[in-house]
């Protein structure tokens, strides 16, 4: 049975790539064998090849998923966060220094995509005002 703290997770964009690490061999060096993929957005792992992980190998695959998916949500929680920090520098930067010609690079953008994000927001809130 394979010791689970010898799993290594290659991040990718829906989720990681899962090896299995062995460092007890004749060379003494690290062998990773690609055991699964692992998806984040919809929970599947796919056995990689003719490698088939272990109950404990899922387990741990299953745990990690866990935890990134939390990692994932608070990362996004901060971009808002630092979206609307943003948001009030760009302001502050608009009001004390920005010339004309800065202001007429990204206004028209600017403008749409605040006045799409509102509109969105809005929406949200309204629906949930409705359900309740």
């Amino acid at each position: 049975m394979a010791d689970t703290n010898n799993l290594f997770f290659r991040v990718r964009e829906n989720g990681a790539a899962v090896y299995r690490v062995d460092t007890e061999n004749r060379q003494r060096r690290l062998d990773m064998q690609q055991i699964a993929i692992a998806n984040v957005r919809n929970g599947d792992i796919k056995p990689h090849g003719d490698q088939v992980p272990t109950a404990a190998e899922r387990n741990a695959i299953d745990a990690w998923m866990v935890a990134r998916r939390k990692l994932l949500e608070e990362r996004r929680i901060d971009d808002l966060r630092r979206t609307t920090d943003h948001l009030n520098l760009t302001a502050q930067w608009v009001q004390t220094k920005a010339t004309d010609e800065q202001i007429d690079m990204f206004a028209e953008d600017l403008l749409m995509a605040m006045h799409d994000l509102r509109s969105a927001i809005v929406r949200r809130k309204a629906d949930a005002l409705m359900r309740r």
